[in-house]
């Protein structure tokens, strides 16, 4: 197993990481612990040596399994991260309660990697008012905690803001050669390398969607090397990142984490052949993006209240990949009175735009394709 040296933390990790939100579930929906037992132990065994997980995986379950899971194996074996809610804090002292109900879930006296879940602008300032941080470091002086991060979910100018705010141990990225100019992305990686701040990778293949393709674009993949499976390109891709220290693999399948472990025993860098072949279907997928919205907002406020922009970039999106699955989430999440469906069609948006889109005419277009899928 790949192993990269965190030098700021004096540390070694596994290349590749246990990402614990997508466990196989039984009939009752809950988590196949037997199988999801077989898997744990498998993969450290092969030298995974980064478990992650946070307070809501699993509805609240994947924490107490992991209790279970890690019982039997030495502490010092592995690194334990996991994540604190930030959105459902009262006050700083809830910080407090919600590590010290985890380690009881987690069954252990100290958590490794201890992250602000799911930062974004509005997290980030609950963050600050409740001055969370001074907690963690509180909890970090008595053993409870060992390495303070963050994940990330929004823009890069939040990112840049919250990056230069201290110096954090290590942070966490959305990152894959779909997404290098969303959220942080490489410009984010740029920044966290010139700052000394060790990454740490989730959703390399984009929730499974750079792992299957249609049939000819797999071709292209396979004419590569059979045995190689489309998922190892993205993995692959990322891992040629130095400053990269673990890739985050939400394993669902003994299946996934064998091919999980072979991609990274040893890791190869991809050669120019492979680079290719990755350029060519990052043209493909961009070349199925309906109309150019480059979400810089001059189109706002909507009268109607419609997010024009995120409604187009969800959109967008779903054609890229022909999939619901990589927007299920952010359809979910946008609000009802935020969608497409309420737009008039009173074009006071068109005027504004910089890229002279027809609003008006696809905001129809994107309420007929998504909405059949909510």
């Amino acid at each position: 197993m790949e192993k990269r040296q965190l030098e700021n933390l004096g540390i070694e990790t596994s290349l590749l990481g246990f990402g614990c939100m997508r466990f196989p579930l039984t009939a009752e929906g809950k988590i196949d612990e037997v199988q999801s037992q077989e898997m744990i132990d498998y993969a450290l065994a092969s030298g995974v040596n980064y478990i992650d997980t946070a307070y809501f995986y699993h509805d609240g379950e994947s924490e107490v399994f992991l209790g279970k899971a890690l019982k039997n194996h030495d502490r010092a074996s592995y690194y334990l991260a996991t994540k604190l809610p930030v959105w459902i804090l009262k006050d700083r002292q809830d910080t407090r309660k919600v590590v010290e109900e985890q380690l009881s879930r987690l069954g252990t006296e100290y958590i490794d990697f201890y992250l602000l879940h799911t930062l974004d602008r509005k997290k980030w300032d609950i963050a600050l008012e409740n001055d969370i941080l001074s907690i963690l470091e509180e909890l970090r002086q008595e053993g409870k905690i060992r390495h303070i991060g963050f994940s990330f979910h929004d823009e890069y100018d939040v990112f840049e803001e919250i990056l230069q705010y201290r110096k954090w141990d290590f942070c966490q990225i959305q990152l894959n050669y779909m997404d290098t100019e969303e959220q942080a992305g490489m410009k984010g990686y740029h920044l966290a390398e010139e700052l000394g701040i060790p990454i740490i990778v989730m959703e390399p293949v984009r929730g499974g969607a750079l792992a299957n393709f249609s049939e000819e674009m797999n071709a292209k993949f396979q004419a590569l090397d059979e045995q190689a499976s489309i998922a190892s390109y993205a993995l692959r891709y990322v891992a040629g990142l130095s400053n990269v220290k673990v890739i985050l693999s939400g394993m669902s399948s003994m299946e996934q984490v064998k091919d999980n472990i072979k991609t990274f025993s040893p890791f190869i860098p991809l050669n120019q052949r492979e680079e290719a072949v990755i350029q060519q279907t990052r043209d493909i997928l961009q070349a199925r993006v309906q109309n150019g919205c480059t979400g810089c907002g001059y189109c706002m406020p909507c009268p109607q209240g419609v997010n024009i922009p995120d409604n187009f970039k969800i959109w967008n999106t779903y054609h890229m990949y022909q999939s619901y699955e990589p927007i299920r989430f952010a359809w979910a999440g946008l609000r009802r009175k935020r969608k497409a469906n309420q737009c008039i069609q009173c074009k006071e948006c068109e005027d504004k735009c910089p890229q002279k889109i027809s609003i008006s005419e696809d905001m129809p277009r994107v309420w007929a394709d998504l909405n059949e899928k909510n």
